[in-house]
């Protein structure tokens, strides 16, 4: 049963974590295939359920000890219609693994959610085409139809809301929130930039999340931004203007490499967890309202820990002492 769907609580200012980045560290941390990069795939056996449930309990284990909130995002980033044919699954074989990703988030939080720890459920929907480059865009109408059976199936299973990570090109992220909103779902929408800190197609971030807005009357819940490291943003973030009020996530990379780079890289760029943290902590000191914190690629636990705790309020470290919650 979705717990949160009619009030999302991540939406106040109190701290959520969400995860790393789950593809990167499935391979180069645990080893793990995943052809088309998709994490779902080892949803169809038992070592692939276990190392994904191994996985989400870190984070969740984080979550109490630091008592802040956590928003599960589903292991489906690549769970749509056209990567799923690339991997062999039929829609009623991909309808079952979108479901058991999120039967997999309902089992980890009925065992690990406490009062002062929330944990929201996500139903993660990713880009049709690549995640870095909007080649064959569809139309608004066409990305609606296109997403829409992913978006019922995370309702119909429970998710609290959908979000659209790695959005790359607007009338995509506009299909998505359409689709949602029909059927009565939260949406976020967390696009991508390149290292100007312009989407992908040259528009600017500012401009993508206006257009979203006037063309669904301000149906998303939130934005954020994912994919790419702080210093390809920072700057296009001005503190007093109006549109930066609606981007409360940041999902960063641990690399400064473009996605062209990272693409070409044949090994993990993990770069340096406390360093990332403190640039998390630069952004939350201007913008408080960004308050989802996790990782993209390259980051692990040991980068979202570092974010937490870089991020965290003194008074709160100065009551974790007394209350003898390890950090």
């Amino acid at each position: 049963m979705a717990r949160y769907r009619n009030n999302l609580p991540q939406l106040s200012n109190d701290l959520f974590l969400t995860d790393g980045g789950l593809e990167t560290t499935l391979i180069f941390r645990e080893g793990f295939d995943l052809p088309e990069f998709a994490a779902f795939d080892l949803l169809k056996h038992d070592a692939g359920y276990q190392a994904l449930d191994k996985y989400f309990r870190t984070y969740a284990t984080m979550a109490r000890n630091y008592q802040v909130g956590l928003i599960l995002e589903s292991a489906t980033w690549r769970a749509n219609p056209d990567w799923g044919n690339k991997l062999g699954y039929d829609a009623e074989t991909l309808a079952l693994m979108n479901r058991k990703a999120i039967e997999l988030l309902h089992n980890i939080r009925q065992e690990s959610e406490i009062p002062e720890c929330p944990m929201v459920i996500s139903g993660c929907i990713g880009p049709r085409g690549d995640g870095y480059i909007p080649a064959d865009a569809m139309t608004v109408g066409e990305a609606a139809e296109y997403h829409r059976t992913q978006i019922e199936i995370f309702r119909d299973a429970g998710a609290d809301l959908v979000t659209a990570i790695t959005m790359n090109y607007v009338e995509e992220a506009i299909g998505i929130v359409l689709a949602a909103r029909s059927i009565g779902m939260p949406v976020a929408i967390s696009f991508t930039v390149e290292t100007d800190g312009k989407l992908p197609t040259g528009q600017s971030l500012k401009d993508a999340i206006d257009r979203v807005d006037f063309e669904t009357d301000n149906a998303p819940a939130y934005y954020a931004i994912n994919c790419a490291h702080p210093t390809h943003f920072a700057n296009i973030l001005v503190a007093g203007e109006p549109w930066l009020e609606r981007i409360r996530g940041i999902r960063a990379n641990a690399s400064t490499k473009s996605h062209a780079e990272l693409n070409e890289s044949e090994t993990l760029e993990d770069g340096n967890p406390n360093e990332l943290g403190s640039q998390y902590r630069e952004l939350r000191a201007q913008f408080p309202q960004i308050s989802i914190l996790g990782g993209c690629c390259g980051t692990d636990d040991r980068h979202v820990e570092a974010i937490c705790k870089a991020c965290l309020p003194v008074l709160w470290t100065h009551l974790s002492h007394q209350t003898h919650i390890k950090l």
